[in-house]
């Protein structure tokens, strides 16, 4: 917060920060009747006849559900939903300005998973898809389960997922660029909430097998009593019983914890070119600088803009929403997920462009140990994550279009971030 003030921020902030554009004229009085009365009568009367139509004629097609209720506010906690509406009126924002997704935030005063799932499955005909946000664990899990199961638009619970698939293209790459093999290396994750379980469940996908979670009552071990069913899914037999004890000869950490949870003195215990990801927010497990005072092998990532490496969930569910929506999948599943890390991974590689560089005014951005993920203002994300996705969905099933061309619609994403002429807006 030290580069803006509260009265710029509450000046930003101040009427909100979404509102509702017109895509079609609404001038004359043959216009209205278009718009309303009686013109509209004809394409509900399709959609009658055909549900499936609603894609084609009504904005449902591109539009999301933001939905919390603002239980597990980012860096705030438990706020409530009134409190949490800021943040979601940002998620809207992101979804915009990133992937030109419309996105309405929905704020609800009901906790339990059975009020949340009643309150989106009544909502859910408005929609193409719906992220849920900021909903504390273990109900998140539940509730997102529930949901994929009995609706069929995508639903995703972007606190889990995207961290994620982010963290797990950093793997990717650090694994490449440090010659780790991904079935040997050894993961230790601070943190046993909604993303540190994502986080998990996404490595051993990958092929990760030694995975070593911690909570804030130290290593997850199958002789503790107080685990519930989603920790215990990772509990191991071990001797170690804390953080400490557990970094040992660790090739990788990953924070989703708090400020200061690992030290340099852990870090000098690590093994060879180890991969710290420290995401806690705004202050991380470990600052970058303290990690290079005793380590000059490390790739570092942090949450931060103002460091390499950062692991921005905006690199994934604007993107990955793009996909799904435009193939009009019914599910957001595994392979899709993975299907969209491959491709940040993939992306980080290329040459990056210069319009990024300027944006952060480093003219020396190119793939290696400061650069493993692509930074989030590369336009290229949503080509690549989203044709990723989109493919995905149509190989294994879930998309309702029928005779999807890979080629045509990258060139079609193409147009949508850089403003072809053609470009209609979706």
């Amino acid at each position: 917060m030290a580069s803006v003030s509260k009265d710029e921020v509450f000046s930003y902030h101040k009427g909100g920060k979404i509102g509702i554009a017109l895509t079609k004229p609404c001038e004359t009085q043959h216009d209205l009747s278009l718009a309303y009365t009686p013109g509209v009568a004809i394409p509900c009367e399709e959609i009658a006849k055909e549900k499936e139509k609603v894609f084609e004629y009504t904005g449902r097609a591109n539009l999301v559900a933001v939905v919390s209720d603002g239980s597990a506010v980012l860096g705030l906690g438990d706020i409530g939903a009134e409190a949490s509406k800021p943040v979601m009126e940002g998620k809207s924002v992101l979804f915009k300005k990133f992937a030109a997704i419309d996105a309405f935030d929905i704020e609800l005063d009901v906790h339990t998973t059975e009020e949340i799932v009643s309150v989106c499955k009544a909502i859910a005909p408005t929609f193409g898809g719906i992220n849920l946000e900021d909903i504390a664990a273990p109900k998140c899990f539940e509730i997102e389960r529930i949901l994929k199961e009995e609706l069929d638009i995508p639903v995703f619970h972007d606190d889990q997922h995207g961290t994620a698939i982010i963290t797990t293209a950093g793997l990717i790459n650090a694994s490449e660029l440090t010659g780790k093999r991904i079935e040997e290396i050894k993961i230790v994750i601070n943190g046993a909430g909604a993303a540190g379980i994502s986080c998990a469940r996404m490595y051993r996908a990958l092929g990760v097998k030694h995975i070593v979670m911690c909570d804030s009552k130290g290593v997850i071990r199958r002789d503790r009593k107080d685990l519930n069913p989603y920790k215990a899914e990772f509990a191991i037999d071990t001797d170690a019983e804390t953080l400490e004890e557990a970094i040992e000869d660790a090739d990788m950490f990953l924070g989703l914890s708090v400020a200061g949870a690992l030290t340099s003195e852990m870090v000098a215990k690590m093994a060879a070119d180890p991969i710290i990801f420290a995401l806690a927010n705004p202050v991380p497990e470990i600052f970058p600088e303290e990690v290079k005072r005793v380590r000059d092998d490390a790739i570092i990532g942090t949450g931060r803009s103002d460091y390499g490496n950062q692991v921005n969930n905006v690199l994934g569910f604007p993107s990955i929403f793009r996909g799904a929506l435009d193939v009009r999948a019914r599910k957001i599943t595994e392979g899709m997920k993975m299907a969209a890390a491959e491709a940040l991974a993939a992306l980080a590689k290329e040459p990056v462009p210069y319009y990024v560089k300027a944006a952060y005014h480093n003219e020396h951005i190119a793939y290696g140990k400061d650069h493993v993920i692509p930074l989030p203002f590369n336009k290229e994300v949503v080509i690549w994550v989203a044709s990723a996705v989109a493919k995905k969905a149509v190989e294994e099933g879930v998309a309702r279009i029928k005779g999807f061309d890979y080629d045509s619609y990258r060139e079609h994403l193409r147009c949508l971030m850089y403003e072809c002429t053609e470009h209609n807006g979706r």
